[in-house]
């Protein structure tokens, strides 16, 4: 059924929401945590997965790259858990790490300052001007973060299906109206939406494969899957790495057919 993402200012009554949700429709409820612990297992470091999620890129990663490698791991993970709908995932941009199907309803949690800095004093302990010092830092690399990935800005409602301000309506209120909404028959999968899912589930799996892969790591490649076919583009400086490519996506399941545009190009020094 439907895929609930569920995105939040910090202190907003997100995630309090999503578990609601989830339980109200027996959905599984996935967060943050949750998503960097099944991307770890990759092996890529916990902390530099985090790190993506949280705080705006470094020069450095802006020139190599290195942000959006770790964004495949964390949407591959999060792939592998909504093939065929049914979960709620609250976390940071998740909206935008899936792709437009009819069934992903997009949402958006607000509260004013004040609920959020008191939830923030509350939960993490914090006095009055640390709370609101934490928020809006943790605010300001969000809108960073995702004005560099994706050029939107994160708090710009037309992202959205529903904005749910929980401070006026409450959680459980909400939740009802959310749950009511996750049954519609506007946001029933479709066949399309099924397999625009399975398609992005095994594209990213087989460039997690390849990225992992010492063989073809070396390269800087896009994976596109269109019911099993798969469409590899990039580049690589070494002919071992362009022979490996082909072999090693074949070897992923559910792969049918690899189309290798992979060009190798001469490396130069200056």
């Amino acid at each position: 059924m439907a895929i609930i993402t569920i995105s939040r200012g910090t202190f907003s009554g997100g995630r309090d929401l999503a578990e609601c949700v989830a339980e109200k429709l027996g959905y599984p409820c996935l967060g943050r945590e949750g998503v960097l612990e099944a991307a770890s297992a990759y092996g890529i470091s916990r902390e530099k997965l985090a790190s993506a999620l949280e705080h705006p890129p470094s020069f450095w990663e802006r020139l190599t790259g290195l942000r959006l490698q770790y964004l495949n791991y964390v949407r591959a993970a999060l792939c592998d858990h909504a093939p065929e709908g049914n979960l709620v995932y609250h976390g940071h941009a998740g909206h935008l790490l899936l792709p437009e199907t009819c069934h992903v309803i997009r949402v958006r949690v607000i509260a004013d300052m004040d609920y959020r800095i008191n939830a923030a004093m509350k939960r993490e302990k914090l006095s009055r001007d640390e709370a609101i010092a934490y928020i809006k830092k943790v605010d300001r690399e969000r809108a960073l973060w995702t004005r560099f990935l994706y050029g939107v800005d994160w708090q710009d409602p037309g992202l959205y299906d529903l904005v749910v301000n929980v401070q006026r309506l409450g959680i459980a209120a909400a939740c009802d109206a959310l749950a009511a909404m996750a049954r519609l028959e506007a946001f029933r999968p479709t066949d399309q939406a099924l397999k625009a899912m399975r398609d992005l589930a095994l594209g990213h799996k087989v460039w997690v494969e390849l990225a992992r892969n010492p063989d073809t790591r070396a390269a800087e490649l896009e994976v596109l899957a269109d019911d099993g076919v798969v469409t590899i583009t990039g580049t690589t400086h070494f002919p071992s790495v362009y022979e490996a490519i082909p072999a090693v996506a074949a070897r992923v399941e559910g792969v049918k057919r690899v189309r290798s545009l992979v060009v190798e190009t001469s490396k130069t020094y200056p």
